[in-house]
């Protein structure tokens, strides 16, 4: 026989509490019994009663295992690429410490309390570019975050171009088929290139959910630049402004989800991930030994209700 659980500190507490007690009990009944001249060990009876019981509740707590049991298992997978948006306006500050340092730290959460589903890396400009396939080795993808930085791939942002990029690289490889697939974009939602339907109808064609996360916020923040700030054609400071709007849309089109960048934000994408349909990609069944309290346990119950029944005289006069 196997078991669930060691024995502890709350195991020998619980006998030590027990043997101490009745030890205590045990002096005090022989010095009544021999200042009465009589004899006491009408007390034994009782205390194999209740050391066989304070017994079985131990075994209990310690999860006795014996017997086998057929369990069915099943996991289920789920493919997501990450698009970052990495345009000069993800420098804003409007978000501490700037919008892609939060979008950052956001996706690093995520694929923590993800850890069985893969995830691939994609960096969106005026290009996009695949930074990591999908993959379920979490610590490289924390590794290549760390060395992102705003304006790689160019000056502008062209977000369904990415989108649109990231579907076919999902249908492009034949291992996502059986699991479940998803897009999620954090952006502040400037878009600079066109958003054909078909992009977003392919999505919803394909089963891929669309997620958006809005990075920055409405009142806006101007950019850096040296030691001054981005200006616009006009020689005015550009103002960068979160486009809930759009990212919204984007959403609405493809029956997605959308979420302004908050604490709890990566709770809440894992949440919304974790409640797409799912696809079984492993199922099986175990063998498995059953954890058998419950017999002992019985057991303690039914001394411990003798305990109560029966009666005996404690000193025989």
């Amino acid at each position: 026989m196997n078991w669930l659980y060691s024995f502890s500190w709350l195991e020998w507490g619980i006998l030590l509490v027990f043997l101490l007690g009745y030890v205590g009990y045990f002096i005090r009944i022989i010095r009544l019994a021999r200042q009465l001249h009589t004899t006491p060990w009408s007390i034994v009876p009782k205390f194999v009663l209740r050391s066989l019981s304070i017994a079985m509740l131990l075994i209990a707590l310690l999860g006795p295992l014996f017997g086998e049991a057929t369990r069915a298992v099943s996991s289920q997978g789920r493919d997501v690429f990450l698009l970052l948006d990495v345009s000069r306006s993800m420098e804003a500050t409007d978000i501490a410490p700037t919008r892609l340092e939060r979008a950052k730290y956001v996706l690093e959460q995520l694929t923590d309390s993800l850890s069985t589903d893969r995830f691939g890396l994609m960096l969106v400009a005026d290009d996009a570019v695949v930074l990591a396939p999908l993959t379920t080795d979490h610590a490289a993808m924390h590794q290549l975050l760390l060395a992102v930085r705003a304006d790689a791939v160019g000056g502008g942002t062209n977000l369904c171009a990415a989108i649109d990029l990231a579907r076919q690289k999902m249908l492009s490889d034949s291992s996502t088929q059986q699991r479940t697939r998803a897009i999620v974009l954090l952006s502040d939602g400037e878009n600079f290139g066109s958003c054909p339907p078909a992009t977003l109808d392919a999505l919803r064609k394909y089963d891929i959910a669309l997620l958006t996360v809005g990075v920055g916020t409405e009142a806006g923040s101007p950019i850096r630049e040296g030691r001054g700030f981005l200006t616009d054609e006009q020689g005015q400071v550009a103002q960068s402004r979160l486009n809930r709007e759009f990212l919204r849309s984007l959403t609405q089109t493809t029956k997605g989800w959308y979420a302004d960048v908050t604490d709890d934000v990566a709770n809440n994408i894992a949440l919304a991930l974790r409640s797409l349909p799912g696809r079984t990609i492993d199922q099986r069944r175990i063998v498995v030994s059953t954890n058998k309290y419950y017999y002992f346990l019985g057991a303690a119950l039914i001394l411990i209700a003798l305990d109560v029944l029966v009666t005996v005289r404690t000193l025989r006069l």
